[in-house]
C-alpha cells in the first residue's frame, strides 16, 4: 500500500481532492478502533509510531518498532484486516531522545533507532533531526539539520534493500501532544522558510549521492495555521495558508503533511486536504475521546453498583498520575485546582500516558466486566453518551462498554476519513 502515499501527488496533479489520514498512537484500543475504521471505509491505513514512544531502547511504551509492528499485525489479523492495507510510518525519527547527548552519540541512537524501524517493516520515515543536542546552537542551521537528516536517510536506504521507503522532511511542526502557551501568536510557515528547507536537503541529499531516496520524499512538513492548548483551538483559516497551497504548483511531486490536526471541525480537514495537505496527523484527540467514554461509563458504573462495587477508574487514574508525575507536570499549571482540570481534560491528554499502568489496566478491565454484567439502561446511556444512545437506538451499537468506546473513537476517525475521501 506504500505506492498510495507515492500516488498522493499525482493525484492533487489531476485535480483530486485526496488525502490520509495518520493514526499517532500506541493504545491498542485506539489502534483497533482505526483498523475497524479502515476495514469499513475499504480504505488503507497509516499508522505511526514516534521516536520518543517507540524505539530501541523501548521508549516510553517499553515497545521497540518490532513490538509495535506486531501489536498492529496481530491486531489486524483478529479483525481480518489484510496486513497489506497497513503502512507503518515512522515519526519525528531523529535525536529527539537523546538530546541530552552530545550529538555524535545522540546521532548514533538515532541512527540504530532508524535501522530498527526500516528492518520492522516501516515504510514512511520522518526525519527529523532538528533538535539541538548537548553542545550545539539553538536553533539548528538548516544546514545542520539537512546534513543529520541526509546521514540517517543512507541508514535507511541501506537497512531497507529493495524496499526502499518513502520520505518526510522538514521539522516546522507543533510541539508534540499540543502547546503549554499562548496560542496568539501562531504562525504559518512562510512560503520563503518551505522553500528553502526544500532546496537545503535537495543539495545536501544529492551532495550524499541520495538522489534516488530524494526521489521518493513524498511531503514536506509546514506549519498551516492548526494548533492546540490545553483548552483552545487554533482552527485551520485556509485565506493564511494560500501562499503555501501556491508553492505546491511549483513543487508537483510534493504534498504538504500537517501535525497536530486534533480538534479541528470537520469542514476544516476537508479544506486542510483540498489546499494539499495531505497527510493529516491525528492522535492525542483520540486518546482525548477515548477517555471521555471511560469516564463517563464510569459514572454510569457507579451510580448502578455503587461506590463500593465500582471500579473508581477515574479516581484511581488520577491518584496514578499524582504519584508519577513525569508526564504532565511541567506541562500544567502550578496551581493545584487548575492542575487538577488539566490532568483530566486537557486537550494535550496527557493521561494517555498511564493507561497502561497495571493498576489502570486493571481497573478498566473491572469496568468492562461489571457493565457486561449490568445493563446499561438506555436513558441513562443519553444523559452520559448522547451519540452512542442514538446509535444503539438505531440498531447499530451494542449497548456494550467496550464497543461504546470503539464507537467513541471512530467518531474522531470518521471525520478524518470523510475529509480524505475528499
Amino acid at each position: 500500500m506504500i505506492h498510495f502515499l507515492e500516488q498522493l501527488p499525482q493525484a492533487r496533479r489531476q485535480g483530486q481532492s485526496a488525502g490520509i489520514y495518520s493514526v499517532c498512537s500506541a493504545h491498542p484500543w485506539v489502534l483497533e478502533a482505526a483498523i475497524e475504521q479502515a476495514q469499513a471505509d475499504g480504505t488503507p491505513l497509516l499508522i505511526e509510531a514516534t521516536s520518543n514512544q517507540v524505539n530501541h531502547r523501548g521508549g516510553y511504551t517499553g515497545m521497540q518498532p518490532g513490538d509495535f509492528q506486531r501489536l498492529v499485525g496481530e491486531i489486524a489479523d483478529r479483525k481480518g484486516f489484510a496486513r497489506s492495507r497497513l503502512i507503518l510510518g515512522g515519526d519525528h525519527l531523529g535525536p529527539n531522545p537523546w538530546q541530552k547527548m552530545p550529538p555524535g552519540d545522540a546521532m548514533r541512537e538515532a541512527g540504530r533507532m532508524v535501522e530498527a524501524y526500516i528492518g520492522a517493516g516501516f515504510l514512511k520515515i520522518h526525519l527529523d533531526a532538528s533538535m539541538s543536542c548537548v553542545g550545539d546552537e539553538n536553533p539548528l542551521e538548516g544546514e545542520t539539520v539537512a546534513e543529520r537528516a541526509a546521514a540517517l536517510c543512507a541508514i535507511a536506504e541501506e537497512a531497507a534493500g529493495e524496499h526502499k521507503p518513502v520520505y518526510v522532511i522538514g521539522t516546522e511542526v507543533p510541539v508534540p501532544g499540543g502547546a503549554t502557551e499562548s496560542l496568539n501568536e501562531l504562525a504559518v510557515t512562510s512560503r520563503e522558510a518551505a522553500a528553502e528547507t526544500l532546496a537545503v536537503h535537495r543539495r545536501i541529499f544529492k551532495k550524499a549521492g541520495l538522489e534516488s531516496a530524494l526521489s521518493r520524499v513524498i511531503a514536506l512538513v509546514v506549519q498551516p495555521g492548526v494548533e492546540f492548548n490545553h483548552d483552545s483551538v487554533v482552527d485551520y483559516r485556509p485565506e493564511k495558508a494560500r501562499h503555501l497551497t501556491a508553492l505546491l504548483e511549483q513543487e508537483s511531486g510534493l504534498v504538504f503533511e500537517a501535525h497536530s490536526t486534533d480538534y479541528q471541525r470537520p469542514e476544516a480537514y476537508r479544506a486542510l486536504v483540498r489546499d494539499g495537505f495531505a497527510i493529516l496527523k491525528v492522535g492525542p484527540a483520540l486518546t482525548f475521546a477515548m477517555r471521555e467514554a471511560l469516564q463517563a461509563l464510569a459514572a454510569i458504573e457507579e451510580e448502578l453498583l455503587g461506590a463500593e462495587r465500582s471500579s473508581r477508574l477515574m479516581s484511581l487514574l488520577d491518584q496514578v498520575m499524582l504519584e508519577d508525575r513525569r508526564y504532565w507536570e511541567r506541562y500544567y499549571s502550578a496551581d493545584e485546582t487548575k492542575a487538577m482540570l488539566q490532568r483530566r481534560y486537557s486537550y494535550s491528554d496527557r493521561v494517555r500516558y498511564y493507561w497502561h499502568e497495571p493498576r489502570v489496566r486493571s481497573a478498566v478491565e473491572t469496568l468492562i466486566d461489571n457493565l457486561q454484567s449490568a445493563a446499561i439502561p438506555e436513558t441513562m446511556l443519553s444523559a452520559f453518551l448522547p451519540d452512542e444512545y442514538r446509535a444503539v437506538r438505531a440498531g447499530e451499537l451494542q449497548p456494550l462498554a467496550k464497543p461504546i468506546v470503539m464507537h467513541h473513537i471512530r467518531l474522531v476517525l470518521r471525520e478524518y476519513a470523510a475529509a480524505c475521501r475528499g
